[in-house]
């Protein structure tokens, strides 16, 4: 069972119309692989049986049609979509015999040692873009707040950059230097540092795995169906507010120690005591220096930033027309891992 996405990522909206329920295609995952094919259909005659219509929609804006292997797996399907989508290419698939550890043993000794030097630099970097950024908020006139906030955002998007490589353990040496430095960096943007660590490792272990990937994975009709409130949550959520949709991963996937093993809950209470105490010390202080106002200019504004961010890389980092969604039975390792992620290009700076 695998499911190709293709348009858009969970919610496709056709370029005429609103977002809104009258939009929401929900992918349910059978036998067999699909993806979403732009096409402008009467809704009569047209629904499928794993694919939800809302209905009132008048004119469809996808169909769901199943995928042949052969072109789908082929050269000339893969520069189609690289064209149309904009990726400089798309990878062949791998074949069925190559494992995880065959590919990490073709990569040089290099791409797995520590810098030290470039560590603490970029540590240095963030901070003081981000201390910069907060004297832009203090002193620019009103009208340019939106840029400092943007600043300020994308510097604090780097101390999240910091605790990622101390979870992947390749900040520092001494591991209890990056459990530390991983700790402090997640502070300002309230992540406890331990339950991401261990849903993202567990994200990396199972990629676009249905199910079990942490990270995120095509909304089953049985979960859409369950209420009316999550429903508008997950077409609001994916809709306009798909920027900010790691606002609720943050919320659901590391607070709640239930989703942690009982190896884990200990280091997991630690992150949140520190989180919380740096809430508690750390806004009531920000409050009675410059007020709430105070708070929504210097903490709140930079932290959707961040989140603009978080939730940007996460939605192209693993979602792409071509890479699919795999059941257990049918994942694989070493694929996922290289045929299920887009790498991306950033400007240097």
């Amino acid at each position: 069972m695998a499911c190709r996405l293709a348009d858009s990522v969970f919610l496709f909206t056709g370029p005429l119309q609103k977002p809104g329920g009258s939009q929401t295609i929900l992918a349910r995952c059978s036998p067999g692989r699909y993806y979403l094919k732009g096409e402008r259909l009467p809704q009569k005659g047209s629904r499928h049986p794993h694919f939800l219509f809302s209905k009132r929609t008048k004119v469809l804006q996808a169909v769901a049609v199943p995928i042949v292997p052969t072109s789908a797996d082929s050269a000339e399907y893969r520069n189609q979509l690289a064209e149309r989508y904009g990726f400089k290419q798309i990878g062949e698939p791998l074949p069925e015999n190559i494992k995880l550890k065959d590919i990490i043993d073709t990569l040089p000794k290099k791409v797995f040692e520590i810098d030290d030097v470039k560590a603490w630099r970029l540590v240095l970097i963030s901070v003081t873009s981000y201390a910069l950024g907060l004297l832009m908020i203090s002193k620019v006139p009103w009208y340019l707040l939106p840029l400092a906030w943007a600043w300020t955002g994308t510097a604090v998007t780097g101390f999240f950059v910091i605790g990622h490589d101390c979870a992947h353990k390749s900040f520092s040496r001494n591991k209890l230097v990056e459990d530390i430095v991983g700790t402090l960096a997640f502070l300002p943007l309230i992540y406890p540092y331990e339950p991401w660590r261990f849903k993202h490792d567990q994200h990396h272990a199972k990629t676009n795995m249905l199910c079990e990937d942490t990270a995120w994975h095509p909304v089953w009709k049985e979960e859409f169906d369950t209420s009316p409130v999550l429903r508008k949550a997950i077409i609001f959520g994916y809709g306009p507010f798909r920027t900010w949709m790691s606002i609720g991963h943050w919320l659901i996937w590391h607070f709640n120690l239930n989703k942690f093993r009982p190896s884990e809950v200990k280091r997991v209470k630690i992150s949140l005591a520190c989180v919380f105490a740096f809430m508690a010390i750390g806004w009531p202080l920000i409050i009675f220096k410059t007020g709430i106002v105070g708070w929504i200019k210097f903490w709140l504004m930079p932290w959707l930033g961040y989140h603009f961010w978080m939730s940007t890389f996460t939605m192209v980092h693993h979602s792409a027309p071509h890479i699919p969604f795999k059941s257990s039975n049918e994942w694989n390792a070493a694929q996922a891992q290289l045929n299920g992620t887009v790498h991306c290009d950033y400007p240097r700076w």
